[in-house]
């Protein structure tokens, strides 16, 4: 499990030059979303679509792909067991069959999975997908000059924690995946997991033929099995051509009405929205996955009702948040922790996040989206701009009445979710409660290996998370599972927390397949680990992008917050 990099946000700078496209005053922005004009409008098929991204479109390979990385771009090409439910706001987050039949026929205890193949499915060449194919796909993920992608299936896997893939395999493969026949594909897991079905979304679970496999150059010409087929892939993903697959068929999710996609990427964040907003030649039918409106740019839009109105706005399930490391004095006291999270100014936090159209304050861990087990609770209230009283109140009971001295870790990246400017507002936030602060910027490589090793790992420090599928499991687990501290490689426990009950509850909750039962559960465990105050939960972003003129049919989803470019058409 890990943070998300392709879809983190993108501020752009506040210097974009957009007036010449909106010509308007900065106000408020106004606030559209998913229904807006281009999804009242009647789609067509036909034209050529073109996605404007600022990451390029690297290791377009399943094995590689960390869920659907570089946006949506890859879910095009590779289809998977299950899909992602196309369709706007929180209906967006449920887990459907895709390549599948249904989301998977669990045993009793949820430890073996069985799932059956649609019939008639078929690669680019005419040739029919198979369950052998699926099982040979994740087993080609193992390999080691295939890594990248998500570790949840070695992990869960019976007998696949030291499995290397099928190029230096000599025994058969994976035994924990059988496929009795062409349509059937059987998994065996070593613990039961309720949530099987979210990880069969994975691009890992994409079918390869293992006749066509080319080894790390399969990204260049990687076999289809979705409704477009890479026909030129220049400059390790810079530009990715896509046209039709002709035997795409028995997709209940992809619209695909373009003919044609063609994804440019490693363009400037302000260049793509300067683009977005002229809306000029094949601009018209341009979207982006990855860019963000900034604060600046998003004042200059909403001043321009056309403008505004081909603004999406999504939410992603992420939380940004102030992490602590009991093992580091003076943070070892619980009360110098819940002074801390009463100090919080959450308004001036918003402000330097890029105002509240861009975050939204959080009290909870879980982001509040329903799929999640979002349960409101807010045990230490700090109000909309901190409690300095009762801050100084606990200060005082731990021993410090005259206020402490603390250093906060944070990184100097331009991305605002662990910047300067929100450093510098819980500096000025904390003063008020007699906590000085003094800030440690690291660059963002030496900021992501200090706060990831338990070796080095500060005592007060920024943090965000980020989920692999909308649900609880895998945005608690990773943060609080005593099991999952790592020692020597990427920790993400970074409260060092291994409490036997909360453990146990975790196990309990990952034996249901009933995810509605789940949710509620999760969302109670938030609550219980919240008051240990091993986190303080500052804000969830909100996402919003520009996308040209001729594009119809927006559908954003609460699963990744971003325009699903399988849904859009352009005439």
């Amino acid at each position: 499990m890990r943070q998300p990099s392709v879809i983190a946000r993108r501020v752009a700078a506040a210097s974009v030059s957009l007036a010449v496209a909106a010509g308007a005053a900065a106000c408020g922005p106004e606030d559209n979303d998913a229904k807006g004009a281009g999804a009242d409008s009647t789609p067509h098929k036909g034209g050529t679509l073109t996605v404007l991204n600022a990451e390029a479109q690297t290791d377009f390979d399943p094995a590689r792909l960390y869920t659907s990385g570089g946006g949506n771009v890859p879910s095009l090409v590779f289809r998977t067991l299950t899909t992602r439910n196309r369709e706007n706001g929180a209906a967006g987050a449920k887990v459907v069959p895709d390549l599948a039949t249904d989301t998977g026929r669990p045993n009793k205890d949820a430890t073996v999975w069985t799932y059956t193949l649609k019939d008639g499915l078929k690669y680019e060449d005419g040739t029919p997908i198979t369950s052998a194919d699926i099982k040979y796909g994740i087993e080609r993920s193992f390999a080691p000059e295939l890594s990248g992608g998500a570790p949840y299936l070695r992990d869960w896997l019976s007998g696949a924690a030291d499995y290397q893939g099928p190029y230096k395999d000599k025994k058969g493969g994976l035994k924990a995946i059988e496929t009795p026949d062409a349509r059937t594909i059987v998994f065996h897991l070593n613990k039961p997991e309720g949530e099987f079905p979210f990880l069969a979304t994975q691009t890992q679970f994409t079918p390869v033929p293992k006749a066509k496999d080319t080894g790390t150059k399969y990204e260049q010409h990687p076999v289809s099995s979705g409704p477009y087929k890479v026909v030129s892939n220049q400059n390790d993903g810079e530009r990715v051509l896509l046209e039709r697959n002709p035997h795409w068929s028995g997709d209940d999710e992809r619209k695909a009405y373009p003919d044609k996609v063609d994804v440019r990427s490693g363009l400037d964040s302000s260049v793509i929205n300067q683009r977005l907003a002229a809306s000029q030649g094949a601009d018209k039918a341009a979207v982006t996955t990855d860019t963000n409106l900034g604060p600046a740019e998003l004042a200059r839009v909403s001043g321009d009702k056309s403008l505004a109105a081909r603004v999406g706005t999504g939410h992603f399930g992420y939380t940004n948040y102030i992490a602590f490391n009991p093992k580091v004095k003076p943070f070892d006291d619980p009360k110098v922790r819940q002074a801390i999270s009463y100090a919080v100014d959450r308004s001036s936090v918003i402000n330097a996040a890029g105002g509240s159209a861009l975050a939204e304050p959080a009290t909870t861990f879980l982001p509040d989206q329903k799929s999640f087990g979002y349960t409101p609770h807010d045990l230490f209230p700090a109000g909309k701009s901190g409690n300095a009283a009762k801050a100084k109140e606990l200060l005082k009971e731990a021993g410090h009445p005259n206020g402490l001295t603390v250093t906060l870790t944070h990184s100097n990246s331009k991305d605002f979710e662990t910047s300067p400017e929100i450093a510098t507002a819980l500096q000025d936030a904390l003063k008020k409660a007699g906590i000085t602060v003094k800030l440690q910027g690291l660059e963002d490589n030496d900021y992501r290996d200090k706060i990831h090793s338990i070796k080095t790992e500060p005592g007060f420090f920024l943090a965000h998370w980020g989920a692999d599928w909308p649900s609880g499991g895998p945005f608690l687990a990773p943060i609080f599972d005593g099991r999952q501290i790592v020692k020597d490689g990427a920790n993400f426990n970074t409260g060092l927390l291994d409490d036997k009950s909360v453990n146990t509850e975790i196990d309990a909750i990952n034996k249901l397949t009933d995810l509605n039962a789940a949710a509620a559960r999760w969302g109670a465990l938030d609550k219980k680990i919240a008051g240990q105050a091993l986190v303080v939960p500052l804000f969830h972003p909100v996402y919003k992008r520009l996308y040209g003129s001729d594009v119809k049919n927006i559908v954003i989803s609460d699963w990744t917050g971003v325009l699903d470019i399988s849904q859009v058409a352009v005439k």
